[in-house]
């Protein structure tokens, strides 16, 4: 695929990609404004891509299928974990034009990088920061996305839902969709993805 524009129809034509809002921030994100520059011109094709440090920028499907569990919303206050190069961050940071957005990135190398690309959209909602996946006790979130696999569930991140909140987190090979309605969990397996691990 030669183009965002492209990508983002075959996205639609394969079904990944439903929701207009997402399909807008796939629109108006270029995925090659997050790549490195030696896989440029790879930039718009349906696979991962490397980013260093062991790490890669998700295959399109993936994220297109994620966020639409996910279904952001314009005030939602997001956690995007496992940031890396930014992507999810400002695909999130467009749709939650009223809200916020905080990727988080333990790599720190990669930090710099993700907040480097982030700086081409000049997001005034969105921020990456360094550090693990726990969070201080006061930090609540309305949508949390995870991109990289836990082996279990992370009991923290689901700490740090808001009542009414979503979760998307890779377990192992399987993406599970977390929500909390109310004070109770309700748990949907999606099976069949790989992801590299979370630390």
């Amino acid at each position: 695929m030669k183009s965002n524009e492209e990508m983002v129809e075959y996205l639609i034509s394969i079904g990944a990609l439903k929701t207009q809002r997402i399909i807008e921030a796939f629109l108006n994100i270029n995925r090659l404004d997050f790549v490195k520059p030696e896989y440029a011109k790879e930039a718009y094709e349906n696979y991962p891509l490397p980013i260093g440090y062991g790490q890669t920028i998700s295959q399109p499907y993936t994220v297109a299928f994620m966020l639409e569990l996910l279904q952001p919303k314009s005030s939602d206050d997001i956690l995007d974990v496992g940031c890396g190069s930014g992507w999810t961050t400002a695909l999130l940071a467009y749709i939650a034009d009223k809200g916020s957005v905080m990727g988080v990135e333990i790599v720190e190398q990669l930090v710099e990088f993700g907040k480097n690309n982030l700086k081409k959209y000049n997001f005034k909602n969105a921020k990456i920061v360094h550090g693990d996946k726990l969070l201080s006790k006061d930090q609540h979130f309305d949508k949390i996305l995870v991109s990289a696999a836990a082996k279990e569930m992370p009991n923290e991140l689901i700490d740090a839902m808001k009542k009414n909140a979503r979760m998307i987190v890779p377990v192992n090979s399987s993406i599970f969709l977390v929500e909390k309605k109310d004070n109770e969990l309700f748990f949907d397996e999606h099976y069949g993805f790989s992801f590299v691990r979370l630390m």
